[in-house]
């Protein structure tokens, strides 16, 4: 391992903002994100998946009536959103180190009202659909986590992802689903908040077209 990563895995390590396993609220925040981290009952927004953390560390600017946690397994990467929001004092922002699919261990039933999932790995080989952060069985763990009137937004740049998003959600108990595949000249284009990822610039500078969405699950 390089030295670069070991001094942001110890950075990590004391962060206030970084919940991790061998921190002892890594297994007594589940239910307790409000009262253990934030110290507050401000709504919490999850992204998942979220790399370095633009949109944590971007809507918990625009937004500081609310509680935002991204998460992420990479550690060197949740660093980067974890010192952002240091340096901004941004107080509403956490970072979660877990496997998207643990997402059950760390959050109640209708703990979280909104979930941001920002240009995931589209995992395009055959036998690889089960990891698709849009795949039923993450629809279905959202679903248990969002309040019966959460919202679900997804963007990606990537065309059959997205299709196979919308395929997906067809046959989903979902509701008030609007979305676009041209986002930035859509008049839906408000809802990202001019907040862009790594990705996001990487393959607009290369003329791909943002494509996003937003629903809510029905009431069980």
């Amino acid at each position: 391992m390089g030295r670069k990563k070991l001094v942001r895995f110890a950075e990590n390590d004391v962060a206030h903002n970084v919940i991790e396993a061998q921190k002892p609220i890594y297994k007594e925040i589940k239910g307790n994100w409000n009262s253990r981290q934030f110290g507050n009952e401000k709504p919490l927004t999850l992204e998942v998946a979220c790399g370095r953390g633009e949109y944590t560390t971007g809507l918990a600017q625009v937004f500081p009536e609310r509680n935002f946690i991204g998460v992420d397994i990479k550690g060197a990467r949740i660093w980067r959103g974890s010192q952002i929001a240091i340096e901004n004092g941004l107080a509403n922002v956490a970072f979660l180190r877990t496997h998207i699919q643990n997402l059950e261990d760390f959050f109640a039933p209708e703990e979280v009202a909104c979930i941001w999932i920002t240009f995931p790995d589209p995992r395009p080989k055959e036998g690889d659909e089960h990891r698709r952060l849009t795949h039923p069985r993450f629809l279905k763990m959202y679903q248990k986590l969002l309040k019966k009137d959460g919202w679900l937004h997804f963007k990606t740049d990537n065309l059959p992802l997205f299709d196979y998003t919308l395929d997906v959600l067809a046959s989903q108990p979902i509701q008030n689903l609007v979305f676009t595949k041209d986002l930035y000249a859509s008049p839906l284009n408000e809802e990202h908040y001019g907040i862009s990822t790594t990705y996001e610039k990487m393959f607009g500078a290369k003329g791909f077209s943002m494509n996003y969405l937003k629903c809510q699950f029905l009431a069980p």
